[in-house]
Parts: structure tokens; C-alpha cells; sequence
């Protein structure tokens, strides 16, 4: 699975992108992004970071970080389209997550 380097935090921490994932030093942070401007906590983010555009978990990214970001979300749902293994394991997880919504586990 590839890895994208999107930034190292002021700690030297990693954040990629791996498959479908957002990571912090290899933890999973997040699956998505979220616009700081439609964030609950908005104001505090933007006092804590003012260039901040987007979030993914706890992680701020600027405007050009989060185009890393949603390009290598393009690139790996690209590969996921044009593998049939993996368009199986998309579909028996989509399943799984329906029955647990119905109650049956």
C-alpha cells in the first residue's frame, strides 16, 4: 500500500496518507477531512492555528497539505477500482456495517 508524506509536526511526527487512511506516525488519524469553517470547534482551531483550511482527527493541515491529502485519497481509490479483490472486501465490509446498523451482528 502506498504512503504519501503530507507533513512532519512540530515534534517530528509523520503524517500519511496510507490507503485510504490519514496516520500520525503510522496510527490511524482519520479516514476524511473536515473544512475548519464547518467545524464546531472553529474559532479554537483558528486561534491555535490560523492557517488552518481542514482537520483530520486532530491533525490541522493548510490548504495545500489537505491537497496532498485528497489526492492520494484519489490515487488509492483509483488502485482500489482496479483491483477486484479489493472491490469484494469494499463490498463485504459495506455489508457488515449494514447488518450491525439492523441489529444483527
Amino acid at each position: 500500500m502506498a504512503k504519501t508524506l503530507v507533513k512532519t509536526t512540530q515534534d517530528g511526527r509523520k503524517v500519511e496518507v496510507i490507503g485510504l487512511a490519514i496516520c500520525l506516525d503510522g496510527e490511524l488519524e482519520a479516514f476524511e477531512l473536515v473544512e475548519v469553517k464547518l467545524h464546531p470547534n472553529r474559532r479554537k482551531i483558528w486561534e491555535a492555528a490560523p492557517d488552518a483550511t481542514h482537520m483530520a482527527g486532530r491533525i490541522t493541515l493548510t490548504k495545500d497539505e489537505a491537497a496532498i491529502v485528497e489526492g492520494a485519497f484519489a490515487a488509492a481509490q483509483a488502485d482500489i477500482l482496479a483491483n477486484p479483490a479489493a472491490i469484494n472486501e469494499r463490498f463485504r465490509i459495506a455489508a457488515m456495517w449494514k447488518a450491525r446498523e439492523q441489529g444483527i451482528e
